[in-house]
């Protein structure tokens, strides 16, 4: 049974009433057959789809739908045929309701199959884009708690101190502390990847011992797996669960050892202020013990010359009054003697240098004289 077959019967049962119905009943009808032939492509795809199943690649006719034929050929081969079907469908092969039903039973197994193997496939998908998504929020997590214990540790405390040498050595070591704890994180899941593989091979090693001895599945066995199944499920959420707890207590503790971090590099900058605090002191001391030793040793020297002062003072005895009157006309009159003298100097100053104005006067006349010679010559 095929569209052409169908296509033939009814444009033939119907081609001495073309002229003769209306438009309108022209387009229902166009219309109902254009119906059943969807139908009929629908059902003949249906049939080429099972029997392409069940015979050999190599032995397949081509399908209808490939067939492409120009208008004339088809009203030529439309001609040919016309005489056949008014003559008998005899040799006219058709399957029953009974085959059909079949058929379309068989194909909607095959379609809830290919449906449920999509569905699983999707779900598997679908769980393997979660995990993926579930790992890159936690890598993005990890990677915003680095920066900001980055920016807390090492930006903040180098900001003032760019280019010294403590600076370059925080960094360095932020950056040895993170490496280290990669590789301790790498080192713990190359352990649990082991620890996986080992548990695959001893299932498949199971599921081997399982298939050589033959044994089936039952109901009993797909409900125990259920079940199996239920509690492993249940184990792996309290799993996760644990590990979301021990995540939290992590990221506490990774919290507290950053503020002992900070309160510890507070701590070395006060002792690093305090070292410098106490060579200042230290140098300080040093000089007011400096300065003390040369106080001790001034006050040693003025005690000694107090002594000296004060021996003097005590041995000194007072001259008589008579002699002190003395000493003391004695002492004008040397003083009168001394400023008549210096008044006696200054006068012979004064003619010395009248003298040797006029001195210089007749040196220079004589000197003139000798120049000139004597008047007669």
């Amino acid at each position: 049974m095929t569209d052409d077959d169908s296509e033939s019967n009814l444009t033939d049962s119907q081609a001495g009433d073309e002229n003769e119905l209306p438009v309108i009943q022209l387009c229902g009808l166009v219309e109902e057959l254009s119906y059943g032939n969807a139908a009929l492509r629908i059902e003949t795809e249906m049939f080429e789809k099972y029997y392409n199943r069940l015979e050999p690649i190599d032995h397949r006719h081509p399908r209808l739908s490939d067939i492409k034929i120009s208008s004339s050929e088809f009203a030529q081969l439309r001609g040919k045929r016309k005489p056949k079907a008014q003559s008998g469908t005899d040799r006219a092969i058709t399957l029953t309701v009974d085959q059909k039903c079949e058929l379309a039973q068989k194909e909607l197994e095959d379609t809830k199959e290919e449906i449920r193997h999509m569905r699983a496939n999707a779900e598997r998908d679908l769980q393997h884009h979660e995990a993926i998504i579930e790992e890159a929020e936690i890598r993005w997590a990890e990677v915003q708690r680095a920066v900001r214990d980055f920016e807390k540790d090492i930006l903040k405390t180098i900001s003032k101190k760019k280019g010294s040498i403590l600076a370059t050595q925080k960094v360095m070591k932020y950056l040895e502390d993170a490496n280290r704890r990669r590789d301790n994180m790498k080192d713990k899941l190359n352990l649990k990847n082991v620890s996986l593989k080992v548990q695959r091979k001893k299932m498949l090693s199971q599921l081997r011992q399982k298939e050589e001895v033959g044994d089936a599945l039952h109901e009993v066995d797909f409900q125990q797996l259920k079940i199996e199944n239920a509690q492993f499920l249940e184990t792996i959420e309290a799993k996760n669960q644990e590990l979301i707890q021990l995540k939290l207590a992590s990221g506490n503790t990774l919290q507290i050892l950053n503020m002992y971090k900070s309160r510890l590099h507070r701590g070395l900058e006060m002792s690093i202020s305090l070292d410098k605090e106490m060579v200042l002191r230290n140098e300080l001391l040093e000089k007011l013990e400096r300065e003390t030793v040369q106080a001790e040793e001034d006050r040693a020297k003025a005690e000694f010359l107090n002594k000296k002062l004060r021996k003097q003072l005590a041995e000194f005895r007072a001259p008589p009054v008579m002699a002190y009157v003395r000493e003391k006309i004695i002492n004008g009159e040397l003083e009168k003697s001394i400023k008549t003298w210096e008044r006696k100097v200054e006068i012979a100053e004064m003619s010395l240098k009248g003298y040797r104005k006029a001195w210089n006067r007749m040196k220079t006349t004589c000197e003139q004289l000798q120049a000139t010679g004597p008047p007669g010559k």
